[in-house]
C-alpha cells in the first residue's frame, strides 16, 4: 500500500469570510464551521478561538487534537467509520494542513483530561504549543451523561477537522513524502538482508471514556488484527478516551503516529519494517491473555525478527505489556518496549505495575509524576477550575495567582514528544 502525504505548511489561523488556505494562512469562516458541526441536540453551545504558538494562553480541560486532512486521491476518506464510509484507506494521496490543529474543550468530561499551554514551562511539554490551533469550546445540555458528552464532543472535532482539511484538497503542497508498505511476501524480499521488524501498536481499551477506536469499532471488541501502517495517516485509529493526558494519544498522535514514522524512516536502511499489529488493552484476565497470545501467534506467523511495543496508558495496562512482552518473546523474537513511568514524585517507586526479566530493552518516555509549576498566563480558554480535579493535579493546584504546581501528566501530548531510536537498544 502506497501513500503520498502532501504537507501543506500552515503558519496561522484567522477568522474571515471564506474557509480557504492562502500564503500559509488557513482562514476559517466561522458561521459555515458552525453549520457543519452544530445541530447536536446533547450540545448547549459551541464557540471558538484560536491560540497561536507562543502567545500567553492556556487550554484546559482538553478532550482531543485533530489533524486536518482531506483524501485526494485513492480509497476512502479521512476518518473512516466515523466521518467516511468504512473503505479501506491508507492509499493513494492525502492532503494535510500541517501547522494546524483542531483542540476541543468546555465542560470537563472525565478527570483524566488535560492541558496545553502556548508559552512558558507547560509549552516545553506538548506538541501542541507549536501548532495554531483552533479551539472549539463545545458546551454540554445539563444532564447528558459521560458518555453522550464524549461521543457528542469527539464527532464535533472529527467534523470541524474534515471541514478544515477540505480546504487543502486543490492547494500544491510544500512537500509531499511517500510511504509504502508491500504485500509481505513482496516486503520481505525487498530486504532479504535486513531484519524483519513489526511494530505492536497497543491501544487504550478499558472502557468507562477509556476507548479507542478502529474503522469506527471500540478497540474492545476487535482481536488483534494486521493493520498497513499508512492506515493510521488516514484516520484509521481515533482517541475516544480521557485517560490521564500525558499517557493518551490524541486523534492527532494516531494520524502522525511517532513510531510508525520513525520505523518508516529506517525502513530499508538497518530494518525491513513489514508492516502493524493492531491490539486492545482490557480489564479482564481473559482478554488479555486472548490477545496476547493472538500477537505473538500473528509475529510468528509473519515471521518477524523484532517487534517495537509501545503502551497507552499506565497501570492495568503494564500486564498487557508485559504478557506481550513474554510471549512474543518466547517465540525467539526480539522485542523492545516502549513506555513511561510512574515512579512517584522522588523518583523511587516501582515505576510499572508489572515487570518481567525477559524486558531486557525498555525506552522510557520519563516520569510522569515529576512536579512542575505552570506560570499563570494572560487568557484561559475552558474552564481554568479542571486544574484542580485532573490527573496528575490536587484541589490545591490551582493557585490564587492563577498558577498551577501539578505533576507533568497534567499536560496533553507530554510523552509524545520523545524522540524514537529504539532499535539500537539490542543492536538490530
Amino acid at each position: 500500500m502506497r501513500l503520498e502525504i502532501g504537507n501543506i505548511f500552515i503558519q496561522d489561523i484567522q477568522f474571515g469570510a471564506e474557509t480557504k488556505v492562502e500564503n500559509g494562512v488557513l482562514y476559517v469562516n466561522k458561521e459555515e464551521l458552525l453549520a457543519e458541526i452544530g445541530g447536536d441536540e446533547r450540545v448547549a453551545s459551541i464557540d471558538f478561538d484560536i491560540a497561536r504558538p507562543g502567545e500567553s494562553v492556556r487550554i484546559i480541560p482538553v478532550k482531543d487534537v485533530v489533524e486536518p486532512r482531506v483524501k485526494v486521491e485513492g480509497n476512502g476518506g479521512i476518518f473512516p467509520g466515523f466521518i467516511s464510509k468504512v473503505d479501506t484507506v491508507g492509499s493513494g494521496r492525502t492532503h494535510v494542513l500541517k501547522g494546524a490543529a483542531v483542540v476541543t474543550t468546555g465542560k470537563i468530561v472525565g478527570f483524566q483530561e488535560g492541558i496545553i499551554d502556548m508559552t512558558g514551562e507547560g509549552a516545553k511539554y506538548t506538541p501542541f504549543s507549536k501548532t495554531n490551533n483552533l479551539v472549539i469550546i463545545a458546551e454540554p445540555k445539563e444532564g447528558i451523561d459521560q458518555h453522550n458528552h464524549e461521543d457528542a464532543v469527539r464527532m464535533i472535532g472529527f467534523k470541524a477537522a474534515t471541514y478544515l482539511g477540505k480546504a487543502g484538497k486543490n492547494v500544491e503542497p510544500n512537500e509531499v513524502k511517500t510511504f509504502e508498505t508491500l504485500p509481505l511476501l513482496q516486503q520481505v524480499a525487498q530486504y532479504p538482508e535486513l531484519p524483519k521488524v513489526v511494530y505492536v501498536y497497543m491501544i487504550q481499551t478499558q472502557g468507562l471514556l477509556h476507548d479507542t477506536y478502529v474503522y469506527g469499532v471500540d478497540g474492545k471488541k476487535i482481536i488483534p488484527t494486521i493493520m498497513y501502517p499508512t492506515e493510521a495517516f488516514d484516520g484509521a485509529v481515533v482517541s475516544g478516551n480521557c485517560v490521564s493526558a500525558c499517557d493518551k494519544n490524541p486523534t492527532y498522535v494516531h494520524m502522525n503516529h511517532p513510531v510508525i514514522e520513525e520505523l518508516y524512516e529506517r525502513h530499508g536502511k538497518d530494518i525491513n519494517f513489514i508492516g502493524c499489529i493492531v491490539t486492545n488493552e482490557n480489564v479482564y484476565l481473559a482478554d488479555k491473555q486472548r490477545s496476547s497470545d493472538w500477537v505473538a501467534k500473528t509475529l510468528e506467523y509473519l515471521g518477524a525478527d523484532a517487534a517495537v511495543v509501545s503502551e497507552e496508558g499506565f497501570g492495568n495496562p503494564d500486564a498487557d505489556l508485559v504478557m506481550n512482552c513474554n510471549k512474543i518473546t518466547d517465540k525467539g523474537i526480539k522485542t523492545v518496549l516502549l513506555t513511561d513511568e510512574y515512579a512517584g514524585q522522588d523518583g523511587s517507586s516501582q515505576s510499572l505495575a508489572d515487570s518481567t526479566p525477559k524486558a531486557d530493552a525498555v525506552v522510557t518516555n520519563g516520569n510522569a509524576n515529576e512536579v512542575i509549576v505552570l506560570p499563570k498566563l494572560d487568557r484561559v480558554i475552558g474552564h481554568p477550575e479542571a486544574a484542580n480535579v485532573i490527573a496528575g493535579a490536587n484541589h490545591e493546584s490551582l493557585r490564587e495567582d492563577g498558577s498551577i504546581e501539578a505533576e507533568i501528566q497534567v499536560i496533553t501530548g507530554a510523552t509524545s514528544e520523545v524522540g524514537f531510536h529504539y532499535l539500537t537498544a539490542k543492536g538490530y
